[in-house]
């Protein structure tokens, strides 16, 4: 198994053609991690399909990357809360017909719901948090899959989460359940020589987000990094520096949760 270096990867730079003429996928686009991943993706010559539930926000990440001088960008409106298989297929459908194919996944939306003791767990809030966090990756990635085997140097992030702990529920099970989702995947492909793609994982560590301030309220602004601060491990995984690097989860910030 190739040794990596964490720490490099942490503090990875990628150059301005990194991504240059691929198809990237980012999922969750509209705001937090997403949104900087995709001004990244694009900034390093990226085409990034824009895919979150807020038309509002993906105009907003839209019109960013095109005033940065990027490449046009594509926003696909979903809500994973209600999207269905044959949503994911028309999906895929829409990106063949446009580009081809697909060079880059990235799981990245994400939603808590709700911190809360596991015996006072609402059965429903159970059910929409796992079909954001669990279901919708499984679909998504099971429709991206024919088209990421026809790229060149096809990759998979996954944004993962260390969170199985007290009152994190549904997001943390879900979390975990992504966890061996990326295991599996990164399993079989490195058994298909005909279909080398990369499949790893980024555990951002606590971020300066909406969706962490709605849960902890109390912390101060500025306690933890921003989103712009945490993706280039993203930016070394879909690009071909991270060839040959598979099943790898890596913690931005080791032990903070």
């Amino acid at each position: 198994m190739m040794r990596l270096d964490e720490d490099a990867i942490r503090q990875y730079e990628a150059r301005p053609d990194l991504l240059a003429g691929r198809i990237v996928l980012v999922t969750g686009a509209g705001d937090g991690i997403g949104k900087a991943l995709s001004l990244a993706c694009a900034h390093a010559g990226a085409t990034v399909i824009l895919l979150g539930k807020t038309v509002k926000k993906l105009e907003a990440v839209y019109d960013g990357i095109e005033a940065a001088g990027g490449a046009q960008p594509a926003i696909y409106p979903m809500n994973l809360e209600g999207a269905t298989a044959k949503d994911y297929a028309d999906l895929m459908d829409n990106i063949e017909g446009e580009f081809g194919h697909l060079d880059g996944l990235v799981n990245n939306a994400g939603w808590v719901g709700a911190l809360t003791p596991f015996k006072h767990y609402d059965v429903e809030l159970w059910a929409r948090v796992m079909t954001v966090n669990l279901h919708a990756p499984f679909l998504l990635t099971r429709a991206c899959l024919p088209l990421l085997e026809r790229a060149e140097d096809p990759a998979i992030v996954f944004s993962t989460h260390h969170c199985q702990r007290a009152y994190w529920g549904a997001y943390g099970i879900a979390k975990a359940g992504q966890k061996g989702m990326l295991d599996i995947l990164a399993a079989e492909y490195d058994a298909d020589s005909n279909h080398p793609i990369r499949v790893n994982g980024v555990d951002s560590g606590p971020v300066a987000t909406r969706e962490r301030r709605a849960h902890y309220p109390g912390e101060p602004p500025d306690a933890h990094p921003a989103p712009e601060t945490v993706i280039a491990p993203y930016l070394y995984f879909l690009g071909p520096d991270s060839r040959g690097v598979s099943g790898t989860d890596l913690e931005c910030q080791p032990g903070k949760r």
